[in-house]
C-alpha cells in the first residue's frame, strides 16, 4: 500500500503539521509506504484579498510531480491540498481537522463581542499588541471555505477529526456516507512522563496556539482567556503559547498578574513543563476548534479541563467527572472558583482526565486509518 501525503511544509508547525507527521510515521511502522509531497512555488506580492486564491494555486504547482504522485495507491491531503489530483482516477482522501466555514461562523466582529471581551481587544490595540480590531477583509477565508467544500464534494472519502467537523461538512451539503470520523491522536511521549505529585496549590494553565491577528485571536478566545486570568489575580498562571506575535506574548507576560509564559517551545519538551502542575486547571477558551490536540495533551498530564463546547471536548468531557464544559465567562469563572477551593475534587478529576487521554493513543487512530484505506482499495461487487 502506497500513500502520497500532500501538505505544506512550515517552519512553525501547527496542529495539522504535527498530526500529519504522526500519521505518516505511524503508518510507516505498519509497513505502509508513505511519501510526502510539498509544493515549492508561491505567488509573491499578491494583494490581501487574493491570499485565499494564492494558497489554493500554491498546491497546483504539484502537477509538476504528477507522474510521481500518481504512482501511489491513495492520495491524501489536508482539506483542499489534493485539489490538483481530483480529476485523475486515483482515489483521494481529504483530512479535515477543522473547517474554514466553522471559523467564519464562530468569529464575530470585535464590536459584537461581550463587553468584557471587547474591552480586552481595545486595550490590546491601545498598547500596540495588535494592529487592528478586525481584519481588513474576510474574502480570503470565504474563498478557502468555498474550495474546501468543492474538495470535500469531489474526494472519495473525507476524514473528520470530530463530530463538530462532521456536522460542519454535512451542513454545507457533503454526503454523510462519505465522511469517516477518526479522532486525532497525540504523540507517544505525552504518555511517557513520570507522574509528578499532585500539586495542592491551584494553578490556571493555558496550552496552545493563540493566533496573530484579530481574527485568529478571537478564534482562539484569547480575550476570554485574559478575562478569566484577570479574575483570579492571586492564582499562579502558566501559559505555553504558540504565536509569532511577539508584542502580544510580551503583553500577556507583563500585564497578567502571577503569569509565567513560555513562547514557541519545542513540542516534546512541553510534557515535563506541564507535569509539575498536575491537578491544575487548563482553560480551552476557543470559539471554534476542529479537534484541539492541546486539550488532550493537557489532560494527559493530569490537568483538569474547563472548556467551551468546541472540538472534541463535547464528546469526551463529562461535567464533574473529568472536567467541565462551559458556555459563558460567568460559568467558567464559577467552575474555576469551585476547583480552586476543592482540592479533593481537583485530584479526582485530574486522575480521570488522564484516563480519558489514554483513548487518544496513536495506535487507535492508525488502525482506523488503515481500515479506511483497505475499504477504499477493496473492489465492491454489485
Amino acid at each position: 500500500m502506497k500513500i502520497a501525503f500532500i501538505h505544506s511544509d512550515k517552519k512553525i508547525g501547527s496542529g495539522a503539521h504535527f498530526i500529519n507527521d504522526l500519521i505518516a510515521g505511524k503508518l510507516r511502522e505498519k509497513e505502509v509506504e508513505v511519501n510526502n509531497f510539498y509544493p515549492q512555488f508561491l505567488l509573491n506580492d499578491t494583494p490581501t484579498h487574493f491570499k485565499g486564491i494564492n494558497n489554493i494555486l500554491f498546491f497546483y504547482s504539484l502537477l509538476e510531480r504528477r507522474d510521481e504522485v500518481l504512482r501511489h495507491d491513495i492520495i491524501q491531503g489536508t482539506t483542499y491540498t489534493p485539489l490538483a489530483f481530483l480529476r485523475f482516477s486515483k482515489p483521494v482522501v481529504s483530512h479535515f481537522g477543522s473547517t474554514t466555514t466553522g471559523f467564519l461562523r464562530a468569529v464575530p466582529k470585535t464590536g459584537l463581542l461581550e463587553k468584557e471581551c471587547n474591552d480586552v481587544f481595545l486595550r490590546l490595540k491601545q498598547s500596540g499588541a495588535i494592529r487592528e480590531l478586525n481584519i481588513k477583509t474576510r474574502r480570503p477565508l470565504n474563498d478557502i471555505a468555498s474550495i474546501e467544500k468543492y474538495a470535500a464534494e469531489h474526494t472519495n472519502y473525507v476524514i473528520a477529526t470530530s463530530n463538530i467537523v462532521k456536522d460542519d461538512l454535512v451542513g454545507v451539503g457533503i454526503a454523510i456516507e462519505k465522511i469517516e470520523v477518526i479522532h486525532n491522536a497525540i504523540e507517544d511521549y505525552w504518555f511517557e512522563t513520570l507522574d509528578a505529585d499532585f500539586n495542592n496549590k491551584p494553578s490556571l494553565i493555558f496550552l496552545g496556539r493563540i493566533g496573530e491577528d484579530s481574527f485568529t485571536l478571537k478564534l482562539k478566545g484569547v480575550d476570554r482567556l485574559i478575562c478569566l486570568f484577570e479574575k483570579f489575580p492571586e492564582v499562579d498562571k502558566f501559559s505555553v503559547l504558540m504565536s509569532r506575535n511577539k508584542k502580544l506574548t510580551r503583553w500577556m507576560k507583563d500585564n497578567i498578574p502571577n503569569h509565567s509564559v513560555i513562547v514557541n517551545a519545542v513540542k516534546d519538551t512541553i510534557p515535563d513543563m506541564l507535569n509539575r502542575y498536575a491537578g491544575g486547571v487548563v482553560l480551552l477558551t476557543s470559539r471554534y476548534e476542529g479537534f484541539s490536540l492541546s486539550l488532550i495533551e493537557a489532560m494527559s498530564q493530569r490537568l483538569v479541563p474547563i472548556s467551551f463546547p468546541v472540538g472534541v471536548a463535547p464528546e469526551i468531557i463529562r461535567d464533574g467527572e473529568n472536567g467541565f464544559i462551559v458556555r459563558t465567562l460567568a460559568e467558567a469563572e464559577e467552575k474555576i472558583s469551585l476547583l480552586i477551593k476543592d482540592a479533593v475534587l481537583r485530584r479526582r478529576l485530574s486522575l480521570n482526565a488522564k484516563e480519558t487521554a489514554e483513548q487518544f493513543r496513536s495506535d487507535v487512530m492508525i488502525e482506523k486509518t488503515i481500515a479506511l484505506y483497505k475499504k477504499i482499495l477493496t473492489p465492491t461487487t454489485n
